[in-house]
């Protein structure tokens, strides 16, 4: 199993932003970019629209969780920003792990049932 490592510095989220390609959904919106590595790097932004600290602290919990747990279906060397939306305030886990899975199946990036592209 492959442990992902996260995007802290801002230069790193600014570089994904730039030259990474995004697709977005009801409540979340994703950047990817190549990153030449054997391990994802995924950065979770809440901007403070969507709500107090301990709202925008649980939804990035829920997202860094639902990503954990599929991290297996996601191919290796990419660097990952997520953006919760302000819809995304009352979301359940399971809302957030689809609205995960459906970008990166939208980016192409989910492994088939046989291990390939």
């Amino acid at each position: 199993m492959k442990f992902s490592e996260s995007l802290k510095k801002n230069s790193d989220f600014q570089k994904v932003y730039r030259e990474g390609k995004s697709y977005a959904n009801r409540y979340l919106v994703m950047y990817i970019l190549e990153n030449e590595t054997e391990c994802n790097r995924i950065g979770i932004s809440v901007s403070k629209k969507v709500g107090n600290s301990i709202v925008r602290h649980r939804l990035k919990r829920l997202v860094k969780e639902a990503y954990r747990l599929q991290e297996p279906l996601f191919q290796a060397g990419l660097d990952i920003v997520v953006i919760v939306r302000t819809s995304a305030k009352g979301i359940s886990y399971w809302d957030t792990e689809s609205a995960l899975l459906h970008l990166g199946g939208l980016h192409k990036i989910i492994k088939k049932e046989d291990g390939k592209n």
